[in-house]
């Protein structure tokens, strides 16, 4: 019994190693440096995802009626900016396009939203969302150096403009990505959108935690109020104790 409790902990303390090895020989992902106390930020990411992404894109798990709630958002606002797809207030975020016509476009529905940044981390979807560039042999016209051959086609490229990939010495792999013809924004601005994006999507992947965070500061507040008294409760029964 205590040699099989070793391997099987020496097992999972390899896997372990192994895991960490191999994300130690990924490549470096660029900070995506969100803020989910930024609510300026959060705002302005779900403009963008509303205009942007959910065309495609639904937030099965999020509803309009929770977003204004948590991003200070009026009813009027949230109808009348964020709402394209005709949906009521209280009714989840879900695209409206046709599944046979994302299969024909895409080869495959589009993934619901909700749950990315929880799944890849808030660095790899920033990551990837700077990192798409201009792939004449593509079907869609697109690649991407952090997911290549993704089937989705850039949305956001009137706002960054076109990338162009550079390639290494050996003639496959791309070394760099140079910006051929800009966009809308210049690139620091890009790149707070799509951290912006970013950040409306880690709040969707746990709404909860701009409210857990808000509690969390005044439970440590009352468990150092509960501390201090029980000390002072535990010189009073002990003061006569020699």
């Amino acid at each position: 019994m205590t040699k099989r409790l070793i391997s099987t902990l020496l097992l999972s303390l390899g896997l372990l190693l192994g895991s960490a090895s191999a994300w130690a020989e990924g490549p470096e992902l660029p900070a995506a440096g969100n803020n989910l106390r930024d609510q300026a930020s959060l705002q302005r990411g779900a403009h963008l995802f509303f205009n942007y992404c959910v065309g495609c894109h639904s937030l099965k798990y999020m509803r309009y009626s929770r977003i204004a709630q948590d991003l200070n958002l009026s009813e009027k606002d949230v109808m009348q900016n964020l709402n394209f797809t005709g949906a009521k207030f209280d009714d989840p975020v879900i695209s409206h396009m046709p599944a046979e016509l994302a299969t024909k476009a895409f080869g495959k529905d589009p993934p619901d939203l909700s749950l990315e940044v929880s799944a890849k981390g808030a660095d790899w979807v920033y990551a990837y969302l700077n990192s798409f560039y201009l792939d004449p042999k593509s079907p869609i016209g697109w690649n991407n150096t952090i997911l290549p051959n993704a089937a989705m086609p850039f949305p956001l490229w009137e706002l960054q403009g076109e990338q162009t990939a550079v390639m290494g010495k050996d003639g496959h792999a791309v070394e760099k990505l140079e910006l051929s013809h800009p966009g809308t924004m210049t690139p620091a601005q890009y790149q707070q959108a799509t951290r912006d994006l970013v950040n409306f999507l880690d709040y969707v992947s746990e709404p909860a935690a701009l409210q857990r965070r808000h509690y969390g500061v005044w439970v440590i507040l009352f468990l150092a109020l509960f501390t201090f008294l029980a000390y002072l409760l535990k010189k009073e029964y002990w003061k006569d104790v020699h």
